[in-house]
């Protein structure tokens, strides 16, 4: 299950995530169009790998493993899903 981005990357767009992804599955990243326009960043489901090199990177622990996002961010999986799907 893919990695998921939620409310603490909110106004924060550290991105350091983005550099260490292996699959560029992280987006919009600072030279992205739509950077200055979204409130955070978002994991692309369909693309991350799992292999949980972002996590460690986030400095507001803002990433979780799918299957361990806690209870009050679960929107944020769908949240992350649907930025992919526009």
């Amino acid at each position: 299950m893919a990695y998921v981005i939620t409310e603490a990357c909110i106004g924060t767009k550290d991105a350091s995530c983005v550099q260490v992804c292996p699959v560029d599955c992280i987006h919009p990243g600072p030279e992205e169009a739509g950077y200055a326009d979204t409130d955070q960043l978002f994991i692309d489901p369909n693309v991350c790998i799992d292999c949980g090199a972002c996590e460690p990177e986030c400095p507001v622990n803002a990433i979780y493993p799918g299957d361990a996002v806690p209870p009050e961010f679960q929107s944020y999986v769908q949240k992350n899903a649907a930025f992919y799907s526009k």
